[in-house]
Parts: C-alpha cells; structure tokens; sequence
C-alpha cells in the first residue's frame, strides 16, 4: 500500500522536484501540500506550488499556505540561492491550481486526525509549521507515523560555515521538532551533496521530450549557475528530492542512529545540528541519520516521476 505522505516545503527549485516526485510515484500517496517561508516569502513561496501543481497535472491536493516567519528570528530569504521569486529560470504559466481557505498548520492536524492510519510528514523547509503542529495540537504527535525531513549535516553547512539553510532559518522550530519524541529521520547536506544534478542528468530530464521535463531542466540548470556562483560546485545538489526518496523506498538512502541536538546559543554556530555519531555525549538516540544514498537509482525514479506525469510535448 502506498504510504501516505504531507509535503510541508518553501518552493525552491529543488521543492519543485519533490513535489513532482511525491506526487507521481506510486509508493507514496500525497495527501497535501503545505508552504511556509523560507526560501522565499509565503507568497511567493505558495504561488510557486500552484506553479508546480498547474504545470504537473496535480489536481486534487490540497495547498495551504502556513506561517510566514520564524518562531523567534526575522525572515532571511535564500534569494541567493532561488532568484527574487523562489523559481527564477524558466518561464511558468499563470497558475490554475488554488490554495484552500485553512492554515497549513489546521490542514494538517485536521488530515492527520481523519485518515485511517498514521501519515508521514515530509518537510522541506524550515520547521515552523511542523513545530507549531506540534506545540498548538499535542494530539497529533501519535498520528504521525514519522517526520522525514531534509535539513542539517553531519558536517559543515551552506547558510552559515555551521548551519544549514532550514535549520538555520529558525532554529527554535528544528529544535521543538527533534525534541517531540516523534520518530525522524534527517536528510542532512551530507547525504544530498550525493543527488548530483550533472548535464547528464539535465539531458535525460530534456530527451522526456515534454514541457515538464523541459522546466526540470531549466530548474536544474538555473540551480547549477548559482551553485557555481556560490560554492564553486559544477553540478547542484538535488536536496529535498532525498527525503521523498527516503520514504519511496528506504534501501535508497542508508541511515544511521544518532542524537542530534540543534544548538541555538552559538555566537558562531546557531542553527547547527550536533550530530552525534559516535555516541561521545551519551544522550538517547533521536533520530535516524542518512549517510548513503543510491544515486543511480535516486535519479532513475526521479526521472520516471516526472515521465509519468507528462504533459504537452515540449
């Protein structure tokens, strides 16, 4: 049976990609789609999934849009990174595909309340949205199957020389959301520096031969400009894309047991996740910590999601 799933993102164009994988891949079954502030404003973070979802196909998900700045710290946008409107490179249709009049937070919590069995979250994104769950509706911790998320590293990160992007953006939600006791796995830098989009795999999203295909070349090539730019890499980093991947199918994305901490008093290193690998501190185990991923296989379902959904020839 397919494992029903909440995307929670801040499109971004490796969001894009995620939602585009969730949505087609038959061993998920996307219940919603949820955004928050982060890579963008909200709205422009919420227009950008209308986007997606119009130029996809996806119909009947459900969009909400969700909170709109950190818990404690002010908003700082990934403009850098995503272009002034979150999706900078290709060119979108205006968006047919509408949001639904209900916070995300409500959405969710009303979803997770409903559906038969537990639901597995997949933020994207900063925690915001995740963390006020949490806190506003206790009950909806036992009906969360498990938290998958893409954030933090093992190592170094991408925002400051500590942090990486979606925990550094507010770090008071990660460390709400990793302290709930709600089983979690954390797709961190260090497993989707390992999802390498190279001009190989833009060529195979362009020889699909269909408009979708088209723009998910264009994404990646627009993400490989600014990767260069920013970092000197040549070829992107498909991050949030992992962490739908890691619930597809688990033997993808190797993991590990670890304790991650999110420390938020660092002058130097707010917004970094301490993970403990080898068990140096002695606090409980938290979370499940991917390290591997089978990027052969990652791209080849990538590439049949999107296949999948077709749409117009290009």
């Amino acid at each position: 049976m397919p494992v029903p799933i909440i995307i929670d993102c801040d499109p971004g164009h490796d969001d894009a990609l995620a939602i585009m994988l969730a949505a087609a891949d038959p061993a998920v079954d996307l219940l919603a789609i949820t955004t928050v502030a982060g890579n963008q404003t909200l709205d422009k973070t919420t227009l950008n999934a209308r986007r997606v979802c119009t130029l996809a196909g996806i119909t009947g998900v459900p969009i909400a849009a969700g909170c709109d700045r950190p818990l404690v710290q002010p908003l700082a946008v990934a403009d850098d990174v995503h272009g002034v409107s979150g999706l900078d490179g290709p060119r979108f249709a205006e968006p047919t595909v509408d949001t639904v009049d209900e916070h995300a937070v409500d959405l969710i919590h009303r979803i997770l309340l409903a559906h038969p069995e537990p639901v597995t979250l997949v933020p994207t994104a900063p925690l915001t949205n995740i963390a006020l769950l949490l806190t506003r509706y206790p009950d909806s911790a036992s009906r969360i199957r498990e938290i998958v998320l893409m954030g933090g590293s093992t190592g170094r990160g991408n925002r400051t020389p500590a942090a990486e992007f979606n925990i550094c953006t507010d770090p008071e939600a990660a460390d709400i959301v990793f302290r709930s006791g709600v089983p979690l796995t954390m797709c961190g830098l260090n497993v989707t520096h390992q999802a390498l989009a190279t001009p190989e795999i833009r060529a195979r999203f362009e020889g699909l031969g269909t408009e979708i295909g088209l723009v998910c070349a264009e994404l990646l090539a627009y993400f490989a400009s600014t990767y260069q730019r920013l970092w000197g890499m040549p070829h992107p980093p498909l991050h949030d894309p992992v962490a739908v991947a890691r619930v597809i199918d688990p033997t993808l994305v190797g993991v590990v047991d670890a304790n991650v901490t999110v420390e938020l008093h660092g002058r130097y290193t707010r917004g970094a996740t301490v993970v403990d690998l080898h068990q140096y501190v002695g606090r409980p185990v938290n979370a499940r910590v991917a390290t591997t991923l089978d990027a052969e296989r990652f791209w080849d379902r990538m590439v049949t999601a999107v296949a999948t959904l077709g749409g117009r020839t290009a």
